[in-house]
């Protein structure tokens, strides 16, 4: 049997990180999934104002400016970075990564880094047309944790 992949809709994705900004305010227990949404989600201050208000979350999508950041997609970053070196893959990300968090002293700072590489892949993998290039990814994030 083939594996069922999940594709969330971006409002499903705005409405999860939402939902787990506002249960984290509450007493109530965290699932493991979303006690790491909520430890990123405590990194970054700046967007607890956009996951405040999922209303406003899901209207600020049709009006998405490509110069401001959009928190939804870095915090997914985050979170996707997370679980490729949880499972290792691709292939080398997790020692790539560690070497990256051990030369600048912050997992924080090696997953901003790694988000340039792996958006420079994803954009790559677009504009030509074929599967994403998980050894340039993890060569990249290679390259920012060797380079002086």
């Amino acid at each position: 049997m083939a594996a069922m992949l999940i594709q969330p809709s971006q409002a499903d994705v705005r409405r999860f990180f939402c939902g787990v900004y506002a249960k984290a305010q509450t007493p109530a227990p965290l699932e493991p999934m979303e006690m790491l949404v909520s430890q990123w989600i405590d990194e970054h201050p700046e967007y607890h104002a956009d996951l405040a208000d999922v209303d406003a979350a899901l209207a600020s999508m049709l009006k998405a400016d490509v110069n401001q950041e959009n928190p939804f997609l870095h915090l997914s970053m985050h979170l996707s970075i997370s679980e490729q070196c949880s499972i290792d893959q691709p292939r080398g990300i997790r020692q790539a990564v560690e070497l990256l968090t051990h030369k600048l002293n912050s997992l924080h700072d090696a997953h901003h880094q790694a988000m340039d590489c792996l958006g420079r892949m994803i954009h790559e993998s677009q504009k030509a047309g074929r599967m994403p290039d998980g050894e340039a990814y993890i060569d990249c994030v290679q390259r920012h944790a060797t380079k002086d």
